[in-house]
């Protein structure tokens, strides 16, 4: 599906450097300059509208979170959020996650968020889905000894795709829910595409995995 440009939107990015930053290479290895508090960091990679990360900044003022979007007419919206709520424990990186070793070196990041990737169902695409091993280990090399992936999907295949390419990569599994809104599960904050999944009735999967 093609994104609708929004006008003016590279112009505002540029505007909020406070909130967008600008050339974030410049902070690998040394996130803690960049807030306020020197606490855990856990990012999310694809944001989109930012709805998510910026509610786990409210619920959790002890935690930093950076948002990662490539999608520029996206991050945008989660901008607006931003900017009305002024939070200062969460930041926006307009980048490719493809490219997380440019910015992050080991130890930087104690928990990866992958909210509603895209499925790349057919198998030609399998190198770009998020849970791809080439990801896995783009991943290990930025987190903490430990470190954690919480994954949520409302796409069945992906989610038994991905338990498999956990598992082979060797994380342990440590919380599944095959129905996470019958769940006994606390403090979730939703997506925009989890809330729209689900008001249509999908089942959302979830899990957590760590690296040994």
């Amino acid at each position: 599906m093609r994104l609708r440009n929004k006008p003016g939107a590279k112009a505002k990015l540029q505007a909020f450097p406070q909130y967008v930053l600008q050339h974030p290479e410049q902070y690998k290895g040394k996130w803690h300059a960049v807030f306020e508090q020197q606490q855990p960091l856990h990012i999310e990679i694809g944001t989109g509208k930012g709805k998510f990360i910026i509610g786990m900044a409210e619920a959790n003022p002890h935690i930093n979170y950076i948002g990662i979007e490539r999608q520029e007419s996206v991050i945008v919206s989660a901008l607006d959020r931003l900017v009305a709520l002024e939070l200062p424990n969460v930041k926006l990186l307009h980048i490719d996650g493809m490219d997380l070793k440019n910015y992050f070196k080991k130890d930087d990041v104690d928990r990866i968020y992958l909210n509603f990737s895209d499925p790349w169902p057919k198998k030609r695409h399998e190198k770009r889905r998020l849970t791809h091993h080439s990801f896995l280990s783009l991943y290990k090399d930025i987190l903490i000894d430990k470190g954690c992936i919480h994954f949520k999907t409302d796409n069945q295949q992906l989610f038994e795709y991905s338990l498999m390419s956990f598992s082979a990569y060797g994380l342990l599994l440590t919380e599944i829910s095959l129905d996470l809104h019958r769940s006994s599960f606390e403090g979730n904050i939703m997506t925009e595409y989890e809330e729209k999944f689900s008001q249509k009735g999908h089942r959302i999967y979830r899990c957590e995995v760590q690296y040994s």
